[in-house]
């Protein structure tokens, strides 16, 4: 079970504040999880940035919805009650109450309609009845990386093995593996030893050593391409390798590092370019938006 929509939660948290009385978001919580039956799976589910659980977000703007939509009126911070207004919004009896019941109030509709700025362009976010604010850039966020992720991916593909083996240097080196990048590229592409590419240091002292293996593979890698490359560390007497590809791993392949004593990693192209998008390598930041929330030290100072 998936935790409800956000608009699911209008009608439960009307009919909790219709006994005219002021109540808290945290009290409402509590009654919401028995009223809509929601499980400990619902409770534990976070948002894509995992700053927040499902239900906390949802109820939140849910309860502010409400407000904008003077249904609520909040008296102080994280408190409500129901106004006149949202005493006859709930004597309607609808079977459901959504953003389209909010749209017949004209404070509403202001909040939702987006306005242009100086320059004509539109500043705030497209309105949508499924998702909260949050949640819409949340996942605007994550298919504009996706976008970049598959293009990264095609844009190594179409370029030589050589800057592919340089790729892989720069990542281990930007991720803290390796050295200086001058010690890196002095060992990594030049050992071509029995499945082994190269040797990189774990630290910048070179107290231990991870051996390489890194394909430009269009197709999918198995087990017996990992079982060589594990040969060739157990010919060194090393215990650490990372495999790099392209490519894709079967299910097999993990399935056998997991259960083997050498520590190998296994990172396939889908990982490879989300690595890159962690660390800032052949990306660069096109727009940056800060999302700002209330200071709560400088205004509920004691």
């Amino acid at each position: 079970m998936s935790t409800p929509n956000f608009q699911k939660f209008f009608k439960p948290l009307l009919e909790i504040a219709s006994d005219d009385k002021e109540h808290s978001t945290k009290e409402a919580k509590e009654i919401l999880i028995s009223k809509m039956g929601l499980t400990a799976e619902d409770l534990h589910e976070k948002v894509r940035s995992g700053a927040m659980t499902k239900v906390d977000n949802r109820i939140w703007w849910a309860k502010s919805y409400f407000v904008k939509a003077k249904v609520f009126h909040s008296p102080k911070r994280g408190i409500f009650k129901i106004t006149e207004r949202g005493k006859d919004l709930l004597a309607k009896n609808y079977q459901e109450i959504t953003v389209k019941e909010l749209q017949q109030y004209s404070e509403f509709l202001d909040f939702v309609t987006p306005k242009k700025n100086q320059n004509n362009e539109i500043s705030d976010v497209p309105f949508t009845e499924k998702e909260t604010p949050e949640e819409m850039l949340e996942n605007g966020y994550q298919e504009i990386r996706n976008e970049l992720a598959d293009e990264l991916l095609n844009t190594i593909k179409s370029n030589s093995y050589d800057f592919f083996e340089n790729l892989v240097i720069d990542l281990m080196v930007r991720m803290g593996y390796g050295g200086s990048r001058d010690d890196a590229g002095e060992s990594i592409g030049k050992v071509g030893d029995e499945g082994i590419d190269g040797i990189i240091k774990e630290d910048r002292l070179g107290l231990d050593l991870i051996y390489l293996q890194a394909k430009k593979w269009e197709g999918t890698i198995g087990r017996p391409e990992i079982q060589k490359f594990v040969g060739a560390l157990h010919g060194k007497r090393a215990k650490k390798g990372v495999f790099i590809t392209t490519g894709d791993f079967t299910k097999t392949a993990f399935d056998y590092v997991e259960n083997i004593e050498s520590k190998i990693i296994l990172i396939d192209g889908k990982s490879l370019v989300n690595y890159m998008i962690d660390y800032n390598l052949g990306v660069s930041v096109s727009v940056t938006y800060e999302i700002k929330k209330i200071d709560k030290d400088y205004f509920f100072n004691d």
